[in-house]
């Protein structure tokens, strides 16, 4: 990578060197060559999780969380009510908009350390009759923990309830197919699992919810049915796209394809993971989550109880040595976290575990355990 920093984040994040010259060439919105750049794309994400038959997919400019509130407005009618399933900041966030665009709610909060239980969820949806959607993180990238989508999955099912899963982080790289999980809509973004570039993000929903999302948006420029009846009807974005993020995406796919689909990636992540964690815990720090529990997207460490810790040093550290890590985002303990996606491969993690060390050797931390009760 020459003297740019490896990026473990959970995204933006480090790409490969053919998805950025992609961006090298300017294009026309309008043209014939981009409008099939798009369709192209739209296509490979349906197939993705194999929902080729009832399924489409819907291209929305802006960060992942426009997209998230796009599918939230769009997808919840305006008496509708949903479930929240929240273990972190971003089903917190699912909470927030719905707040703001007029949305009845009720939620599961599960703090930061364990993910929503089906019959926790089940109870839920016996109790509250008039809950008409259920939305759920994937993996929630504030603490790393993978949450057990396809357990929920049937118990929304079972209850006639609609689906609406936030699979910005995971998307790509663990498995989500429609045969399984049948939800409503998912939402993911250009610069995750698939090691894009920020700039858009991307539904993938059921083609009659599609139908029926018409006139429910609070928003001209989040309108998943307007969107989606424009890009079928013309080929092309109804307001400019970001071109060159949607071409880098398109070689981003194709390297997808390569490297063997969501399995391939999966098992690099996942390896990823395994060699971070083994060497993290060998040094003495502890994680957050407890094994099972461990998604392969990003780990969440507790910040050692050292008087010499201190992450805004131990960043730095860091970065002078080639790598770039993620602060913690939890309420009850200091944390860091160490992201596992991205052009990363286990001499990446190897050389991280070594920036890690050294940086701690350079500010005299010795002890690695957490605080006492944090968890």
């Amino acid at each position: 990578m020459g003297e740019e920093p490896y990026l473990l984040t959970p995204g933006p994040l480090t790409t490969a060197a053919s998805t950025k010259t992609a961006m090298l060439k300017d294009w026309g919105s309008w043209d014939d060559d981009f409008k099939a750049v798009s369709k192209e794309i739209r296509t490979r994400l349906v197939a993705m999780c194999g929902g080729e038959a009832e399924y489409d997919c819907v291209l929305m400019q802006g960060s992942g969380t426009f997209s998230v509130e796009a599918a939230l407005a769009s997808f919840i009618p305006k008496d509708g009510k949903a479930l929240i399933l929240m273990n972190g900041a971003y089903g917190q966030r699912s909470a927030k908009t719905l707040d703001y665009i007029g949305r009845a709610y009720v939620t599961l909060d599960k703090g930061d350390y364990l993910p929503p239980m089906p019959e926790e969820v089940d109870a839920l949806l016996t109790e509250h009759k008039d809950v008409t959607h259920v939305v759920v993180v994937h993996c929630e990238t504030s603490s790393g923990i993978l949450n057990p989508v396809k357990a929920i999955s049937d118990v929304v099912r079972r209850h006639g309830r609609k689906l609406i899963i936030d699979s910005m982080s995971a998307f790509g790289a663990v498995p989500l197919d429609v045969s399984e999980i049948p939800f409503e809509v998912m939402v993911s973004s250009a610069n995750k699992c698939i090691e894009g570039v920020p700039g858009f993000g991307f539904l993938i929903a059921r083609k009659d919810a599609l139908e029926a999302a018409k006139g429910n948006s609070h928003s001209l420029s989040l309108d998943v049915h307007d969107q989606w009846v424009y890009m079928n009807k013309t080929g092309q974005w109804r307001f400019t796209p970001p071109t060159h993020t949607v071409v880098a995406f398109l070689e981003a796919l194709h390297l997808h394809e390569a490297e063997g689909g969501v399995q391939g990636r999966l098992a690099r992540y996942t390896n990823n993971r395994n060699v971070l964690v083994s060497g993290m815990r060998s040094m003495g720090f502890e994680t957050l989550l407890e094994d099972a529990w461990l998604s392969p997207i990003i780990t969440t460490f507790f910040s050692p109880n050292d008087p010499n810790f201190e992450f805004g040093r131990f960043y730095k550290e860091i970065k002078s040595r080639g790598f770039i890590i993620y602060p913690g985002k939890l309420t009850v303990a200091d944390s860091f976290r160490v992201g596992c996606i991205g052009l990363l491969d286990q001499t990446v993690m190897e050389g991280v575990l070594r920036a890690i060390k050294e940086s701690c050797e350079a500010m005299g931390v010795k002890n690695f355990a957490p605080p006492d009760g944090v968890k």
